[in-house]
Order: C-alpha cells, then structure tokens, then sequence
C-alpha cells in the first residue's frame, strides 16, 4: 500500500524557555534537552519527504484528557487540596483538549496541502498560575500552595524544567489552515473533568 503521509507528534518543547515571547510556528528552535529531542525528532520524520511522502509535524502542548497521561496526576493532589502554582507560576503553559488532538490529526490527515509543524495547542496560552486556578476551581477545591523552583529541581533534577519552563505557543496554522478548535476555553475544558465515580470520556462541546 502506498504512503501518502506521515504525521508524527513532536512537542512545544521544541521552543524551549522563551518567557513571554509568542511562538507561532516559524520561531526558531529554543535550548535545552526537549527541544534537542524535538529537532532530532522531526528531523528524522522529515526523511520521509524523500519518498515523496507529505510530512506534518503536530507540536503538542499540556494534554487535557478525562483519563490517563499527566492529568491523572495532578487530580489526586488538587482533590486532596495540595494542588498549587510550579515556581512563580509566570511561565506560560501550552495546553490543548484531547478532543482537539484528536481534530488536528484528523485535519492534517485529510488534508494534503498541510505540511511541516503545526501548533497542537489552544489558541488561548495561560499561565502556570492560571491554570492551576482554573483546575482547582474545576474541582472546587482550592489551591493556595506553592512549589518553589529549588524544591522542585532538587526533587526532579533537569526534568523540572519541563514544568518551569515558559513556552507561548499559539497555533497560527492551524487556524490558517481552518481548523475550528472544539474546547478553546480552558475552564470550560476543566469543567468538564469527571467528578469522583463518574466514568470519564471525551467532553461535550457547549450547546
């Protein structure tokens, strides 16, 4: 069966630390081990051009999902009243719905004009700050506490600056190329996480 196309998920970890910066999708590469990881990431998938093969590159943001991945990490502390901000809580936080990865594949999927890195985020940033309050609100819980940046790096080493670190990703692409995002409104998104015994699944858009 012939290839038509490749689409391989990388990370807006591409951009690195770039503080309040916006970061459409022709920024340049940031520092770091991500965004090494990611440029060699895509750098291998974009091998594939030379079989005449269409190549998207989705750069995926913080993934909100009723179940699984870092979201069912974060659920157990804020319920118990231990959620807090990361550092100062300034750094901006990509994040998209899982409904909209789902979309943005299923777009560059199907449509063959779209080549090369695609945004897969929001198109509303928020601070760490910002979502913190937005997801303790979500489970009427409050989130007054802190995690220093020092406590944070001596606990996780490097990989706290995955946390701390400030990406400002939006996704000038996908919009260009039509793509009308399903949960573009964080509280809403976290509105819709599974109360405890509720069965989690893909949320309702808003009627």
């Amino acid at each position: 069966t012939e290839v038509r196309a490749l689409v391989s998920a990388s990370a807006t970890g591409f951009y690195g630390d770039r503080g309040d910066t916006l970061l459409p999708e022709t920024a340049r590469r940031g520092q770091g081990f991500l965004a090494d990881v990611c440029q060699e990431w895509e750098h291998a998938a974009l091998t594939a051009e030379k079989y005449d093969v269409r190549v998207a590159l989705p750069r995926f943001g913080f993934v909100i999902a009723a179940e699984g991945g870092a979201m069912d990490k974060l659920r157990p502390l804020f319920r118990c009243g231990l959620g807090g901000k990361l550092g100062s809580g300034k750094q901006w936080m990509p994040w998209v719905h899982v409904d909209d990865i789902c979309g943005i594949l299923i777009h560059l999927l199907e449509n063959d004009a779209l080549t090369g890195a695609f945004n897969a985020v929001a198109p509303k940033p928020v601070t760490n700050a910002e979502f913190t309050h937005a997801l303790a609100a979500a489970l009427h819980r409050p989130a007054v506490l802190r995690v220093p940046a020092f406590a944070l790096r001596a606990a996780l080493g490097e990989f706290a600056d995955l946390a701390l670190d400030s990406t400002r990703a939006i996704p000038e692409k996908a919009l260009a190329a039509g793509y009308v995002f399903r949960q573009p409104d964080l509280a809403w998104a976290l509105r819709q996480e599974p109360e405890a015994g509720e069965s989690p699944g893909l949320t309702k858009t808003p009627e």
